[in-house]
């Protein structure tokens, strides 16, 4: 058993870590258009289209190499995975800074979603040290992480861009760099030896990780309305710094102030909100209180023209960050220990899908209804259909049947 000290020290280094990476992301988001112009000598409509392909770059390798990620976690330990997911992801963002040509924006973000990025060997390691009856507010706590880090890193992000829109990229490698030497030196190993089981090629990949997961009565079924709802939710990351600047013609300084103002939003609902609500509703009507919400935020943006209101409404979008933390927690409820890492490697491919097909919908949709070629100029076509889906999948989450928690997975 994990002692408290190693408790404290592992959370806050998994606290730490979901910071530096949402603080990189969100630094190189107001740029990273104008990069993408830069190297191509596009319109701002067509790098729509092209960073919706970098994008779907990073979610195919994820996708691909998620379960595998999760796997070593279950094996090895998740110290090591941490480790080697966040040097990869320093290793990125250099890549992407020194970039001489768009193809090696392509190559960076394939590097990291190989890696598996962060949050389910982060999620693992709060599903390792946590009580089942406190892991929604665990997970809350990356997600509140992940809101404070998105708070610093779009402001930050904005005005370093006024040194160029390489030197965002330079700091985000920078700061996973330090904090890959700070968990070197200090992060302890949260998964016991006993808890430990052998690798299995045939379960590390996404199709292996469904059939072996499936088995646990209830998981499946909450997985699918995670995938529909993570695809709805990536209109965000996807489309927003490119929605932003053509509909309300925002500066890349604006850009990063109105995502500091969701990270606002997402941090005070991830420390102040989420416990209060789930120990009220439970884990499902909270995820249901987010979705509802979430819908009726997309059509918002679809619609309202005025960039004032468009702005400050991003102080209420961090409400639909209570869906996440609470589908999580139903399904870590439903998995045994020693396949959280299984899980949340398979959560990181269902991510990665979600994370593949948005950028082809909505980035496409955005790209063709914003063209001088088009007929029915509309930039609000992506939030109309990330509302769409969004309400699917609370359709799903309203119709889910109760299921009981499940035995431990054999090796």
């Amino acid at each position: 058993m994990i002692e408290a000290q190693q408790k404290k020290t592992a959370t806050a280094f998994i606290l730490l870590i979901v910071f530096a990476y949402s603080m990189g992301f969100g630094i190189i988001m107001p740029v990273l258009p104008n990069l993408i112009v830069e190297l191509e000598g596009v319109t701002l409509s067509e790098a729509t289209f092209i960073g919706g392909m970098i994008a779907a770059a990073y979610a195919v390798f994820q996708f691909l190499l998620g379960p595998l990620v999760g796997n070593l976690g279950d094996r090895f330990g998740r110290r090591p995975v941490l480790l080697f997911s966040l040097a990869g992801f320093s290793i990125d963002f250099f890549l992407m800074g020194f970039a001489p040509s768009i193809i090696w924006l392509f190559i960076g973000r394939s590097i990291a979603g190989g890696l598996g990025a962060i949050f389910g060997p982060a999620n693992a390691v709060m599903a390792d040290i946590s009580e089942e009856g406190d892991r929604a507010k665990s997970f809350g706590m990356v997600g509140a992480a992940f809101g404070i880090g998105f708070v610093i890193g779009p402001a930050l992000g904005g005005l370093l861009g006024e040194f160029g829109t390489r030197t965002p990229f330079f700091v985000a490698a920078g700061i996973a760099a330090v904090t890959f030497v700070y968990g070197y030196v200090s992060f302890p190993e949260t998964m016991s030896e006993e808890k430990r089981r052998s690798f299995s090629l045939a379960r590390a990949n996404p199709i292996g990780a469904f059939f072996s997961l499936k088995k646990l009565n209830g998981v499946t079924g909450i997985a699918f309305i995670y995938l529909i709802w993570v695809t709805a939710t990536n209109i965000y990351p996807v489309s927003w710094s490119y929605f932003a600047q053509i509909k309300y013609e925002w500066s890349s300084r604006m850009v990063g102030f109105s995502l500091t103002l969701v990270g606002i939003s997402m941090a005070l609902v991830q420390t102040l909100l989420i416990g209060r609500v789930v120990a009220r509703f439970g884990e499902r009507h909270t995820a249901a209180i987010g979705l509802s919400f979430a819908t009726l935020s997309m059509l918002f943006y679809a619609f309202v023209d005025n960039a004032s209101l468009a702005l400050w409404f991003c102080l209420f979008v961090g409400i639909q960050g209570m869906v996440i933390p609470s589908l999580n927690a139903m399904m870590s409820r439903r998995t045994p220990a020693n396949a959280q890492g299984e899980l949340q490697g398979f959560n990181g491919s269902l991510a990665a899908l979600a994370a593949f097909i948005s950028p082809l919908i909505y980035n496409t949709s955005l790209a063709h209804y914003t063209s001088a070629e088009t007929v029915g100029y509309f930039p609000g076509a992506p939030f109309v259909l990330a509302a769409l889906i969004s309400l699917v999948a609370l359709i799903c989450l309203l119709t889910l049947k109760p299921a009981a928690v499940i035995t431990p997975i054999r090796s």
